[in-house]
């Protein structure tokens, strides 16, 4: 069986990242040796942990991370991520037969793109 253990992001300052996203996700950071340069946060529940590597991105062989995050209250969880560091790209709503989807576009503090929903 295989299973997905860790989100990478590639970064110029895992510290604050890890941080960032620690603090977003309800998640803790991960006791490391001084010596190792990667930070992990460990998230609450099922799922993978995230992982944060100092390496450069934009080259052919790395991939773009975008993480889609559920809430109840997307509002207040945007104003709580944008205290956290985050920005706002803008707000989207999609209408089905059945149901509202409304996400917003945000941006880490590294600018790794992410969405917050809330369907309704």
């Amino acid at each position: 069986m295989t299973e997905l253990e860790f989100i990478t992001f590639a970064c110029s300052d895992p510290d604050t990242l890890a941080e960032f996203w620690a603090a977003a996700l309800d998640g803790e950071r991960r006791e490391l040796p001084g010596s190792l340069d990667p930070e992990i946060v460990d998230r609450p529940g099922a799922g993978p942990d995230l992982l944060f590597k100092r390496l450069s991105k934009g080259t052919e062989r790395d991939l773009p991370i975008h993480l889609d995050l559920s809430t109840s209250d997307r509002e207040g969880t945007v104003e709580r991520l944008r205290d956290l560091g985050a920005s706002v790209r803008e707000t989207k709503t999609e209408e089905y037969e059945t149901h509202t989807a409304t996400w917003t576009v945000m941006e880490d503090p590294e600018g790794n793109g992410f969405c917050v929903s809330e369907y309704r």
